[in-house]
């Protein structure tokens, strides 16, 4: 009885906190799919904002629009962007975080104002941070006039207003490189399995499985593609890549949150044991062999953790890229500035309610699986 009673009062409490949770959260979540799948905002005839304004039904037709569209171009754009943004904000902060924390772990003098300087920028608002960075990379200012300080010619590149593109590709090969990366990904899957002999495992029959399916697919993709009858991925030959624009907010956004990764990495490199490091040091390892074969591999799972939160946060990116570069150039966009140019300048809520949507899967592809794996790991 006493149990059910203790359960009964946690639900009470936490019943508040759930019924804000269902509607705040869930229900506009609920909203936003269902307005995606209408016409609202999307007919030049009928006003957004009218009252007596006609909503139709349209299926999955704004989905179909922002991927095949012409006048939708730029949402294919800030895919990439956001694809590109992501591996090099993630990367960036790792390997940053990574250096500073070994390099504290030296048990350098003032340990602690290094420290404090280095988490300082994370406890700045992406706004602040763009907008300091937008004045340093001002293209007659800032960065680009320090060697002049030592006589030199002044650095002739603007930052975020480049329209350099590196790395091109052709949105119709998208299908095609997605499923050589799923190849890669898989086969280092399977091999690993294979190397851990566990070749009746679920996860090696199912990799095993997966990537020959892919590579029948890569194979015959020319015939597959034309025989599903899909419309044409993109009516122009229109080259996608990695603007070079948005170097300079890659660089803003690493500067803000190496700090957190730095933090993260410090308190589990202290976490590891000195009879370890003094073990393997006794056993004739330097100190970059210490810090490979012991600490690292014991910050595997801190390191993924970091992955996830920077992944989500690249994701949803947003104000960084408002303040550095604003919401008008074509080269830095990513899906959150669209959202906001779609939904509050040009009333195309349906439209922007898809962005959004397809925005949540991708945050839901990172996020449900990691929550998955923590939730199995502490029962």
């Amino acid at each position: 009885m006493r149990n059910n009673r203790d359960r009964s009062i946690a639900f009470l409490m936490l019943l508040p906190s759930l019924i804000l949770l269902a509607i705040f959260v869930y229900y506009f979540i609920g909203r936003a799919i269902q307005t995606s799948t209408t016409d609202w905002g999307e007919n030049p005839a009928q006003p957004a904002l009218s009252q007596t304004v006609e909503v139709n039904y349209v299926g999955l037709d704004n989905y179909v629009r922002l991927m095949t569209s012409f006048t939708e171009s730029s949402f294919r754009v800030s895919l990439v962007n956001t694809f590109f943004f992501t591996i090099f904000f993630v990367a960036g902060c790792i390997v940053v975080g990574m250096f500073l924390a070994i390099l504290l772990d030296q048990k350098v003098a003032g340990e602690g104002i290094f420290r404090t300087v280095f988490l300082f920028p994370m406890a700045l608002s992406f706004v602040v941070t763009g907008t300091i960075w937008r004045w340093m990379l001002q293209p007659r200012g800032g960065i680009n006039i320090l060697p002049t300080l030592i006589g030199l010619d002044p650095i002739d590149f603007s930052w975020v207003n480049s329209q350099e593109t590196w790395f091109q590709f052709l949105w119709q090969d998208v299908p095609r490189i997605l499923t050589f990366v799923g190849i890669g990904i898989l086969a280092i899957m399977a091999v690993r399995y294979a190397l851990n002999q566990r070749w009746r495992s679920v996860g090696f029959v199912a990799a095993a499985a997966i990537v020959g399916l892919l590579v029948f697919m890569a194979g015959a993709w020319d015939y597959i593609w034309p025989a599903l009858d899909v419309p044409a991925a993109e009516p122009t030959i229109a080259p996608k890549g990695f603007n070079v624009a948005l170097l300079g907010v890659i660089i803003a956004a690493i500067w803000q949150m190496s700090g957190y990764t730095m933090a993260m990495f410090i308190a589990g490199i202290r976490g590891v044991a000195e009879e370890l490091r003094e073990a393997a040091r006794v056993d004739g390892a330097s100190e970059l062999g210490v810090y490979r074969y012991i600490i690292l591999p014991q910050l595997n799972p801190i390191i993924l953790s970091a992955m996830i939160i920077l992944g989500h946060i690249s994701l949803k990116i947003f104000d960084l890229v408002f303040a550095m570069a604003g919401p008008d150039n074509a080269k830095t966009m990513v899906p959150g500035i669209l959202v906001y140019t779609k939904g509050f300048r040009a009333n195309a809520f349906a439209s922007a309610s898809a962005v959004a949507v397809i925005m949540l899967f991708f945050v839901a592809i990172i996020i449900i699986p990691y929550l998955w794996t923590q939730l199995r790991s502490d029962d």
